[in-house]
């Protein structure tokens, strides 16, 4: 697990466009990396729509985006064209990234529990080292916040 003040370790994941993502290819950016649980879904896409909709100010703060889950990289292609995600999504079907980031937990829905990732976001400085974290986050206002971070770098 990753805590704060620490470097990130090095990660390589699929990703839309047909490629692998590696941490290194953000080495002098700032990376926000945020964990949803599935594509496709009312929180999840709100809260895609929200940081595709100041990417260009997180872009001019120097930073880059990056969404993840577990779902396949054909999901995640369909749900970046139908969204027009400028972003990339990450495909963490064996959980290695949700790991280091430990973001999956027991969760409860409707009575039955199961393992999910919990809406985490992530904020590395142009070093890759963690410098902010947001757990079990509430949407409404969410990227604003992460904005502002992302500023006072």
């Amino acid at each position: 697990m990753v805590n704060i003040g620490e470097k990130v370790s090095p990660f390589s994941v699929p990703a839309t466009g047909d490629k692998n993502v590696s941490l290194k290819d953000f080495k002098g950016t700032h990376l926000v990396i945020y964990f949803y649980p599935k594509d496709n879904t009312s929180g999840c896409t709100l809260e895609g729509q929200n940081f595709r909709d100041r990417y260009k100010e997180f872009k001019q703060a120097g930073a880059e985006i990056l969404g993840v889950s577990r779902d396949s990289i054909s999901s995640h292609e369909n749900f970046r064209n139908r969204q027009e995600f400028p972003f990339d999504l990450l495909s963490d079907e064996d959980e290695s990234l949700c790991r280091q980031f430990d973001v999956i937990h027991e969760k409860n829905m409707y009575g039955r529990k199961f393992m999910g990732i919990v809406r985490s976001t992530f904020l590395l400085d142009s070093k890759g080292v963690l410098r902010k974290e947001w757990r079990k986050i509430k949407i409404k206002g969410h990227v604003d916040e992460v904005l502002e971070a992302v500023k006072s770098l």
